[in-house]
């Protein structure tokens, strides 16, 4: 099902702006593409101006805007991706270090139990890939909020998280990465249920990093390279009908 639905009463620019996010990160608007205002407005039912807004908030997150051009999804090459796995293995690997101490037992239970939903709810972890749906629901951001750290938060959660957003569905979208993923879940809340800040950090680092290499051999073996989705149209029948395929670690 589309992301790109008319939007229903509320705050049409904060809806918009969800709106074109879970688009961007479900590969329906791929890195690279750009993005008519007139077809966007069309398809979510609203004016331009709302529109403008949510595009005004995403620049710089999730899109670019290009004198004379447009504005268009931000596009990463393979080194660039790689840098920005490495700032997030640095940054996540922190923030496991300090909720390892600064989590409470009732946290670090919710966390558990929010792994046991995942490992029975198919549409979460499936044969397709690891797709956590909501802010509430995803493992990473649940830790990062654990450490207890508002410049970290703000780091992760209002800056890298988005464009992160667009290849955590490709580093969990190859066969067999979403179950090795959520053992790598399981291996961090254990040490984070031990107390022990090492053990924690290097089991966040080690799990980013198997992610980034998931991503690199994946081009390497002859997929698309950094493109959230499978493919290259865009219009709005394949746009529709690509939507199924998610996936997130």
């Amino acid at each position: 099902m589309s992301a790109l639905r008319p939007i229903a009463l509320g705050s049409l620019a904060n809806e918009a702006f969800e709106k074109i996010v879970q688009a961007i990160t479900a590969g329906e608007l791929k890195p690279g593409e750009r993005l008519s205002e007139a077809y966007l407005a069309r398809q979510l039912g609203i004016s331009r101006g709302p529109l403008r807004e949510a595009l005004g908030r995403l620049e710089g997150r999730l899109v670019e805007r290009t004198p004379r051009i447009g504005v268009s999804v931000i596009e990463l090459s393979e080194a660039g991706l790689v840098e920005l796995f490495a700032v997030r293995e640095a940054l996540e690997g922190m923030a496991c270090r300090l909720a390892a101490t600064n989590a409470t037992d009732k946290e670090l239970a919710e966390l558990e139990a929010l792994l046991d939903q995942h490992g029975r709810n198919e549409g979460v972890l499936s044969e397709d890939g690891y797709y956590q749906r909501t802010s509430d629901n995803d493992f990473h951001f649940q830790i990062v909020r654990c450490a207890r750290n508002q410049r970290l938060e703000e780091l992760l959660l209002e800056g890298l998280y988005f464009q992160l957003k667009l290849y955590r569905f490709r580093a969990g979208a190859k066969p067999g990465r979403a179950r090795a993923a959520f053992g790598e879940h399981r291996k961090i809340v254990k040490a984070l249920q031990a107390r022990d800040p090492n053990a924690a950090e290097a089991a966040m680092r080690q799990h980013i990093r198997n992610a980034v290499a998931n991503i690199v051999r994946d081009s390497a073996d002859g997929g698309k390279p950094l493109a959230a989705g499978a493919e290259t149209a865009s219009s709005v029948t394949p746009i529709r009908a690509r939507m199924g395929r998610r996936a997130a670690v």
